[in-house]
């Protein structure tokens, strides 16, 4: 098997997607690969915003636009450097999850992508689908799924 020369990782701010970063990177370091961290959102205005987070507490980062994509990935690549990641590109991409990643790997030839587990086991992860569970579906590349909550 050929090593990996172009790695995808997901990121949506949470302290379980920095864990999929950690490991995609030191993948990344090890096989000499291009590391693109990559960050989707929706724009939203800010009274959308401040409504949700009222409601969703420490869930709002799941809010549409809610993620500072620019902060988020900076600290990805704080996270994939510390890990080892040397060829380090930061993406955001305005769209859903799944397809942006999707368009992602396609649009930049990668062979592997990395996700978190989160939303595997929960109940909308179940009835309506999950980033893990359906880029694994879905993807030509592999696809590298990080047990980063258990």
């Amino acid at each position: 098997m050929t090593a990996y020369r172009t790695i995808v990782v997901g990121t949506d701010g949470s302290d379980s997607s920095y864990v999929a970063v950690e490991k995609a990177a030191a993948l990344a370091a090890d096989a000499g690969a291009t590391l693109i961290v990559a960050c989707a959102y929706y724009p939203t205005d800010d009274r959308e915003i401040a409504a949700a987070a009222d409601v969703l507490k420490d869930e709002a980062y799941q809010v549409r636009g809610s993620a500072p994509t620019t902060e988020i990935l900076r600290v990805a690549r704080d996270k994939a450097a510390a890990a080892g990641a040397r060829d380090i590109v930061e993406r955001p991409i305005v769209g859903e999850p799944v397809e942006s990643l999707l368009a992602l790997i396609k649009e930049t030839d990668a062979d592997l992508l990395v996700v978190g587990n989160r939303g595997l086991n929960t109940l909308a992860g179940r009835l309506l689908g999950s980033v893990p569970s359906d880029v694994a579906r879905k993807s030509r590349s592999d696809v590298l799924i990080v047990h980063t909550v258990r």
